[in-house]
């Protein structure tokens, strides 16, 4: 398992683990572009918007954040491997007992349809994975963890780095250097996630 302070302070630091497909070796990530999605100019798709006004989904938070985890760390269907290792599930299960790492939920009658996981620090989150087995499931969890972070006065939803379904969420990258500003900003505040 991961020591935990000094996670915790890797992530204070703009670190943030990965584990190496082939042999599970943890290494620590620092990119010169940091995914970030801007609180203030988030807005849900008009697909997502559809899907919310028809309530598919519940959306739960902390209910089953073993289910989320193994869910993001399962293969997927065009890529065979996971960066998240059996160590790093491991540390961040003990993180959710500790209450710093949370779960949002997708729930489609009792199915566990999509979610996402990440750790909360500060005025940070820092999404780590997100999964779904339902269309836009993992997009409305998503959507629900934008709004608790935009209630509860966040300054920084990181989402470490960028990809194509990051992008469309509205995530932009931002250079290192400003990274670190934004972090160290949201550190200063005091808030508690749920």
């Amino acid at each position: 398992m991961i020591d935990i302070g000094e996670l915790l302070r890797a992530y204070r630091e703009g670190f943030f683990p990965m584990s190496d497909p082939l042999d599970e070796k943890l290494y620590w990530c620092q990119p010169h572009f940091r995914a970030v999605v801007p609180l203030d100019d988030y807005r849900p798709s008009r697909d997502v918007q559809r899907i919310l006004r028809r309530n598919d989904y519940r959306v739960r938070f902390n209910t089953d954040f073993e289910g989320v985890i193994r869910a993001c760390a399962a293969p997927r269907k065009n890529d065979s491997e996971t960066w998240i290792s059996r160590e790093i599930a491991d540390t961040y299960l003990k993180l959710h007992r500790l209450g710093i790492a949370h779960s949002v939920e997708s729930w489609y009658g009792d199915e566990l349809a999509g979610g996402l996981y990440g750790i909360a620090i500060g005025g940070a989150f820092f999404g780590e994975s997100m999964f779904y087995r339902r269309s836009y499931a993992s997009q409305v969890a998503f959507d629900r963890l934008v709004r608790r972070l935009q209630e509860k006065g966040y300054l920084l939803l990181d989402a470490q780095i960028m990809n194509p379904h990051l992008q469309k969420l509205g995530a932009v990258d931002v250079p290192h250097e400003e990274y670190m500003q934004m972090l160290s900003g949201a550190l200063l505040k005091k808030i508690r996630f749920l």
